[in-house]
């Protein structure tokens, strides 16, 4: 089994070379490797503490324009032997797509950046335990908390090797760190729940916990007490947490695999404004610390900073070659791949650019209008645009956010969400994708 970088490119250098041997015309593989450490409790006491290793390899195959995946956790070579056989017995019974194929030589990524998203240090079970504690305690101490659902710390590093017949050879690693708590309110034989969490690549980049177990106290105890609200037009506020959802939507739309066939919303408005004057919305799978960095796509291709909004307009879709293939464009280095199925496009670290408004100066002027703390249900139908989502947060009343309220409906269509979108200036970087405070005018939002 490899250990080091050395023996799992060998590695699958060897699977390829056994895989051409055996008849295909082309193949790629690539390994999958990671380790992770997790402590959870509740009310101080363990509930579990866990780690994982495992190392997965994935081998896709190419017969003409047949092709087929295997993949395999034995890495005997008895073993490996028989995937290679298996892979080359489907390839020769699938159909045939015009579309698939690994990038040619000349598509490569021959050199690519070292980027900074590997924290070298593991915390030990006593460092996790720590964390979770400190976060919990710091929750349950806000007044009107009355239970805690559980902390929990978490660490991995994972590494990906990937080995092509047309001459790449690549290999990254990263680490993520989180910590977590979800805490109970009570009042007046009613119960609210909320919870809070902080997430980075490095452990000095985490928000010190009992900060975040505060925060997850408060938002619990301020939910109480929800009211209903009226049916009405008004402006919609999305708190960061909630409007990173949106940029998801749009992810979603300008996949090209989506636009290759034909069910997004946003297949023909390539080159067009769909936001406003000024929106910005950042890809850049270079983004020191970032939590889905890497140097390099799925397929061996390189990648890059691009802006898929412009000044509101769209730029570019997100491709892989199959996608790229299908549309007569080239790949944008967004290909994404597991060892379970071909690449598929996606994104890495994707944030909208904040504006200049802070929160507070967003909302200062509506008179009635609902600020969202909370969303159930996917409800966004990707071919029409057409949204609508159960909802909770509060009420805003002359500028202030003024009540809780529960129980409501959201809706509208993202085209015109899209459209009226407005940011505030409080984006944090949290996650993969990445969004400050959003202002919507004239959604509906369906209450009593």
């Amino acid at each position: 089994m490899p250990d080091n970088q050395t023996d799992s490119l060998s590695l699958l250098a060897d699977l390829i070379a056994q895989a051409k041997k055996a008849g295909a015309d082309a193949a790629d593989a690539v390994l999958a490797e990671g380790e992770s450490l997790s402590h959870g409790q509740r009310l101080g006491k363990l509930e579990k503490i866990e780690r994982a290793e495992g190392k997965d390899l994935g081998l896709r195959v190419f017969i003409g324009q047949r092709s087929a995946t295997v993949s395999s956790t034995d890495f005997k070579k008895d073993a490996l032997r028989e995937a290679v056989e298996r892979a080359i017995a489907m390839a020769k019974l699938a159909p045939e797509d015009k579309y698939a194929g690994i990038a040619g030589a000349d598509q490569l990524a021959r050199s690519w950046p070292e980027i900074d998203m590997l924290d070298p240090a593991e915390p030990t079970p006593e460092h996790l335990a720590e964390r979770a504690s400190t976060i919990e305690e710091a929750a349950l101490a806000v007044s009107g908390v009355s239970n805690s659902e559980g902390a929990e710390a978490s660490w991995g590093r994972s590494t990906v090797t990937l080995v092509t017949s047309a001459g790449f050879a690549g290999r990254y690693a990263r680490s993520s760190q989180g910590v977590s708590v979800s805490v109970i309110a009570a009042r007046d034989g009613e119960m609210e729940t909320d919870y809070d969490y902080t997430s980075a690549v490095y452990a000095g980049d985490l928000e010190d916990p009992a900060l975040v177990g505060r925060r997850a106290g408060e938002r619990t105890v301020r939910k109480l007490g929800p009211r209903k609200a009226k049916t009405a037009q008004v402006p919609v506020v999305f708190e960061p947490r909630m409007a990173r959802s949106l940029v998801g939507h749009l992810l979603g739309a300008i996949s090209g695999a989506s636009v290759a066939r034909g069910t997004s919303f946003l297949k023909d408005r390539m080159g067009q404004r769909i936001f406003a004057p000024g929106i910005m919305i950042v890809d850049d799978p270079h983004r020191p610390r970032g939590m889905r960095s890497k140097p390099f796509d799925g397929e061996g291709l390189a990648n890059g900073k691009r802006n898929l909004i412009e000044d509101g307009v769209l730029t570019t879709w997100l491709l892989d070659l199959a996608s790229a293939r299908q549309l007569g464009l080239q790949s944008t280095g967004h290909a994404a791949r597991g060892t379970g199925g071909p690449p598929s496009p996606s994104s890495s670290n994707t944030h909208l650019v904040a504006g200049t408004l802070s929160p507070e100066e967003l909302i200062a002027d509506i008179e009635q209008g609902f600020y969202v703390t909370e969303m159930m249900g996917s409800g966004a139908n990707m071919v029409t645009g057409d949204y609508s989502r159960g909802a909770a947060g509060y009420w805003i009343e002359k500028g202030q956010i003024a009540y809780p309220v529960s129980e409501v409906t959201i809706a509208g269509n993202l085209k015109d969400m899209f459209a009226k979108l407005t940011p505030a200036s409080d984006l944090e970087f949290k996650g993969s994708t990445d969004a400050p405070t959003v202002r919507i005018d004239g959604m509906t939002v369906a209450g009593s």
